[in-house]
């Protein structure tokens, strides 16, 4: 294996850590059991398969963009790159940013990242509590 080639691997290796992994899991438990509490009134497999594809795709992309950017060659829109995380890639998204250190020093993309994030944690809590935010947003909005 040549020098280049031992270089080009080393920067898919990316910065998987055990803290990227653990904050994952921190921000995957509320929306976990959202879902968990959903699957009594939904079908278990269309919870938790669309979430995991668009999380697959959007893993994907990012490395394929990241092989893009490093080749010159005609990238993937970042409004795509979010897309997939607003339907349910952002666990995806955040393992390939982190796998293949893409778009982590781009604050205005982080900014949108972690706003999406955050829509998925709030929701997941809302509905933990019997959806009593959207309720009151609903009376707020008749008046």
């Amino acid at each position: 294996m040549t020098i280049s080639r031992i270089a080009q691997r080393s920067r898919f290796s990316g910065r998987l850590t055990v803290s990227s992994l653990l904050c994952l899991s921190l921000l995957l438990v509320l929306p976990s059991l959202a879902l968990n509490r959903l699957t009594s009134s939904l079908d278990w497999r269309l919870l938790l398969g669309a979430p995991l594809a668009a999380s697959v795709i959007a893993f994907l992309a990012y490395r394929s963009d990241k092989r893009r950017a490093e080749a010159g060659a005609w990238r993937i829109p970042e409004s795509t790159l979010h897309i997939l995380e607003l339907i349910g890639g952002w666990p995806g998204a955040f393992l390939g940013q982190r796998t293949f250190r893409h778009k982590t020093a781009k604050i205005s993309y982080q900014i949108v990242f972690w706003a999406i994030v955050l829509v998925y944690q709030l929701v997941a809590i809302d509905a933990l509590v019997g959806w009593r935010f959207t309720s009151e947003v609903r009376h707020l909005i008749k008046l």
